[in-house]
């Protein structure tokens, strides 16, 4: 075990990294090498290989239905529809082949991914929602990703159990919402941030238990507040009188002047709570969580990003009940020592599998299994070949590595080469979070979507559309509606899209304006609200007297504000002393 850090390059970036005791010791542990990339490289890595939003119609290859995708027509792998894929009409058990020693693993299990059928889309339990993914147990809705138990909702990214909501990033347990982004256990809550317990809130930021709220930032259990400042109820409804939330030039104005409110309060460093010894952002109920995202019941954790998750390292969009875990994405339930590998749920002790999701264990180089064991590039081997034989691959690959377009080598203990993913870097995730141009992906050696044509015609430009939602006559859900960005973002633009009749009842009866940006661009300026996934090093900005400091606070700390934004940034103690 080391005793020192050691700084590393990062072979994909070239930037230095750390590499402490601790995590000497976790690799030990897990019997792996120490990482040749770093932490934020490795992260993209894994985010290449999670498609949820770029979607399309083609040809299930089992029962020759049309279907929704993630894979387009054009794509090299053989689909499935849910329906065929969880049926009994093949089994993964019969593709299988035999481990070469004179040839490279990862070329192997390149060969193979193209033979074992892949599920169209990720969902289960669903009901009138096919153009959904990454979604189970939902009712009535339109694409909606990564939920759970969603009903007459659409255009949401990770909501949970909530109902009537449209165009929401991250919610709990709402009913009635609207561009909402990290709010939960809301009632009829419209373009707010962080707002938690709340009813009736607009354009608000970071309140808790608070009703009938505008423009409001670090607010608690208030009611009948514009902009912070306090109104009688009579006087609350005059305001909602002479401002008519259903004119687009109307929720315009309230926005930019929620944001210069937002501005003149201090913000805290993280939005996480009772997080024992973490350093990261909005980690929940966890201990022991370093450099963590979005991490909820974590502990002994450290470069995690949406995890339930214990003892892991580098893993995301997993849990619950995961643990001892490296080099993870999308994993469901009740998993533990799982390396290298993506989409499995209710296994255990498997290296380089993916979708794996029925009781599966001692797999290495497996796709598509359901509840079987000893398993190498899907062929069965008794329990003692298989231990044999998988060290020696461990070998083998460390001996013979992948060598990438761009030049960077792969050998045992590394995630998938990111070129090997069965999506391109721009209908990832990864997309998301580290968004590169066409022409910077390419350089990088990663692969890249073109728009596939369309034949639509836009019949109506976003500056046509009525100001006014009552103004707005059913007409509306035949035309073809251009996007404001007209394709000049980095947001995967679609350049034009059509209103749904949910969404412009929606609109009607919440007294809410038609959007005039396509989906995904009204995806990507949810994500803008959130800090990215990396930490600075700040010293807290208040200078004020508080009872544990005279002038400026001496506090330090970690935080997703980067050095030079906007926002006034408080050190916990000192935020407390602030908030109303």
């Amino acid at each position: 075990m080391a005793d020192l850090s050691e700084i590393k390059k990062c072979q994909n970036c070239k930037k230095d990294f750390v590499i402490e005791p601790d995590d000497f010791s976790f690799y030990e542990k897990m019997k792996v090498p120490p990482p040749t990339q770093c932490s934020e490289c490795r992260l993209i890595r894994r985010l290449g290989f999670r498609n949820e939003r770029a979607l399309y119609k083609r040809i299930c290859n089992f029962c020759k239905k049309e279907v929704v995708s993630m894979y387009p027509e054009s794509s090299p792998y053989l689909v499935y529809c849910p329906d065929c894929w969880w049926g009994d009409g093949w089994n993964a058990k019969d593709i299988w082949q035999e481990f070469d020693i004179n040839r490279n693993f990862f070329e192997q299990f390149d060969e193979l991914n193209l033979k074992v059928p892949k599920m169209a889309l990720y969902q289960q339990a669903n009901v009138n929602s096919p153009w959904v993914n990454r979604e189970n147990n939902s009712k009535e809705c339109y694409l909606n990703v990564g939920g759970i138990g969603n009903e007459r909702s659409a255009y949401n990214s990770y909501a949970i159990w909530s109902k009537d909501s449209f165009d929401n990033h991250i919610i709990l347990r709402g009913e009635i919402g609207c561009e909402n982004v990290f709010c939960r256990n809301f009632y009829k809550n419209f373009f707010s941030t962080f707002c938690f317990d709340c009813q009736e809130t607009y354009f608000s930021f970071n309140c808790r238990g608070c009703s009938n709220i505008i423009g409001c930032t670090n607010l608690r259990s208030k009611s009948y507040c514009i902009f912070n400042q306090q109104y009688t109820e009579e006087e609350y409804k005059k305001f909602l009188e002479d401002h008519d939330f259903g004119k687009y030039s109307e929720t315009i104005y309230l926005k930019e002047k929620a944001k210069e409110s937002e501005l003149k309060y201090p913000h805290k460093f993280n939005f996480s709570s009772k997080a024992e010894g973490c350093v990261g952002d909005f980690i929940e109920n966890s201990k022991n969580c370093k450099i963590c995202f979005n991490c909820a019941e974590t502990q002994n954790s450290k470069y995690a990003y949406a995890v339930w998750a214990k003892d892991s390292y580098d893993v995301s969009s997993v849990g619950p009940n995961n643990q001892f875990s490296y080099e993870f994405i999308n994993g469901g339930m009740n998993t533990s020592n799982i390396l290298f590998s993506t989409d499995c749920r209710e296994s255990h002790d498997l290296y380089y599998c993916t979708d794996l999701l029925e009781n599966c264990s001692n797999c290495f180089g497996c796709i598509g299994l359901r509840s079987k064991s000893y398993c190498i590039l899907n062929k069965q081997y008794a329990k003692e070949e298989y231990q044999s034989l998988v060290e020696k691959i461990k070998k083998h690959m460390i001996d013979m590595p992948y060598v990438d377009r761009g030049g960077r080598t792969y050998g045992y203990g590394e995630f998938f080469p990111l070129e090997l993913s069965p999506f391109t870097y721009n209908e990832t995730v990864a997309q998301d979070y580290f968004s590169l141009t066409k022409e910077e992906a390419l350089a990088k050696g990663y692969s890249w979507k073109d728009p596939e044509k369309k034949d639509y015609k836009v019949t109506k430009s976003p500056n046509e559309l009525p100001d006014n939602i009552k103004d707005v006559d059913d007409t509306i859900l035949k035309e073809v509606i251009g996007c404001a960005h007209e394709g000049r973002c980095l947001d995967q633009c679609t350049t034009a899209f059509k209103i749904i009749e949910p969404e412009l009842q929606f609109y009607r009866k919440m007294n809410l304006p038609l959007p005039r940006f396509c989906p995904n661009c009204r995806h990507f300026e949810r994500l803008n609200k959130k800090n990215p996934l990396k930490l600075w090093h700040r010293r807290c900005t208040c200078d004020k007297n508080h009872p544990q400091h005279e002038g400026r606070c001496p506090n330090e700390f970690e935080t997703s504000y980067a050095p030079g934004r906007s926002e006034i940034i408080y050190c916990e103690s000192c935020y407390q002393q602030e908030v109303v």
